[in-house]
């Protein structure tokens, strides 16, 4: 057996197949790290039929005089398979060795444990301590259990099953995201297909969190676009739909609390308390439509031609779609955009057959932290959190590391003076 480059058809045909995929682990991302100055090899373990074994993007980072390698997703091959592990981690090892790269790190897709979000229960992979402790034996070192976002790739992925009927996705639905859902469809919120000239929506709404430029994402539309592996939406607000929506929730809400001075009205001198409670919470609702309505009245002034409240990218790759990036203009959250964007695109991929809706990065759902929210708004979906192993570091040429190891605080001394 033998580590060869492999070309993108290859690359291409193996990983079409191979029963764990990601999106990270193709030839279209790896292009698209090339412009982010990353350099990036297609390997494969050859047996003596020529077959292809196992096989792996790797990504090269160049710092100084150092080579760093990642494996995103960590490589394509049987982890249950021990003695095809040890050849394919001898082999690349050695192979990247001869290349003055002095270590890779791997994130595997060897789920840890999965939570189910209704029945609150954990299970946990009963070979996962087992298949831990052999990727320590052959030199891997764990980089830890962490918690959040500290990770090559986030550890923990909220994943909706999608072989369910569309009535039971949503009905699984949290209930009180069932109502944004519905609330943003009545205010005019539409869900629109875009293209890279509306790629300045995502971008402006992303750039403050996100360290890639435009340029990246302008990238990540085209290498993903060649195979149909893309699509872009954006959510906008039909303003004038928005404010003849709050008009009628202002009248409806206007005759309820007529009706109530009314009744107060033809039951004057008698026992009013439960009446007069229902007025005091109706008018106080009324007020908060007022408010609504003159907001709605001012942003049909100010945008007729609608507003960009939300966007996302989502990937396809073989049974699964993936929410690659997205973000919102925390100026409209109030209008739920994202909610009712996430639903519909649950609905349209369900509908075309894909099994899995991954929404993408979370952080442990069992901690208090920052990132509560973004665990509360995933999870209210439906989805499942799955817990993967986390980082590992191969070392593949001890000189090599050990200098940059013992070099880390002079370059840590030129990188600030740049």
């Amino acid at each position: 057996m033998y580590i060869k480059e492999l070309t993108n058809a290859e690359f291409n045909e193996f990983t079409d197949n191979f029963v764990d995929s990601s999106i990270y682990q193709t030839s279209e991302y790896g292009f698209i790290m090339n412009t982010q100055n990353y350099t990036s090899l297609f390997l494969g373990m050859i047996d003596d039929n020529d077959k292809i074994l196992a096989a792996s993007l790797i990504l090269i980072e160049k710092e100084q005089m150092f080579k760093y390698a990642y494996a995103p997703k960590g490589f394509l091959i049987d982890y249950s398979d021990k003695i095809l592990v040890e050849k394919f981690t001898r082999l690349i090892k050695r192979y990247l060795n001869k290349k003055k790269i002095m270590a890779i790190k791997i994130n595997p897709m060897i789920i840890r444990s999965s939570y189910d979000y209704i029945t609150n229960l954990t299970n946990f992979n009963p070979n996962f301590d087992e298949q831990m402790e052999f990727l320590k034996s052959l030199g891997y070192y764990h980089l830890g259990f962490n918690n959040l976002f500290e990770a090559f790739k986030p550890r923990y992925n909220a994943i909706i099953d999608l072989n369910k009927p569309i009535t039971t996705l949503f009905g699984n639905m949290n209930k009180n995201f069932k109502t944004k859902v519905k609330s943003a469809d009545k205010n005019g919120v539409r869900i629109i297909k875009g293209n890279i000239n509306d790629l300045d929506y995502l971008y402006e709404e992303i750039k403050n969190k996100y360290p890639r430029d435009k340029k990246y994402f302008e990238n990540v539309l085209y290498f993903f676009e060649k195979r149909n592996m893309i699509d872009y939406y954006y959510a906008k607000l039909d303003t004038n739909a928005y404010l003849i929506n709050v008009q009628r929730k202002y009248q409806k809400q206007l005759e309820i609390c007529n009706k109530l001075n009314n009744k107060l009205f033809k039951n004057a001198g008698g026992n009013n308390n439960k009446v007069i409670n229902s007025k005091i919470y109706e008018e106080n609702k009324l007020n908060e439509i007022k408010n609504e309505l003159i907001y709605a009245t001012k942003l049909l002034k100010e945008n007729p031609s609608g507003v960009i409240l939300a966007s996302m990218l989502i990937t396809k790759y073989r049974d699964e779609v993936y929410i690659f990036m997205d973000g919102y203009n925390k100026d409209f959250k109030r209008l739920n955009a994202k909610h009712l964007m996430t639903w519909k695109l649950i609905e349209k991929y369900s509908n075309e057959k894909y099994k899995r809706f991954n929404l993408g990065g979370m952080t442990n759902p069992n901690i208090d932290s920052k990132y509560n929210g973004l665990n509360e708004f995933k999870l209210s979906f439906n989805a499942r959190c799955v817990e993967y192993i986390g980082d590992l570091e191969l070392i593949t040429n001890n000189v090599l590391y050990g200098l940059y190891r013992n070099s880390k605080p002079v370059r840590y001394i030129l990188k600030k003076d740049k």
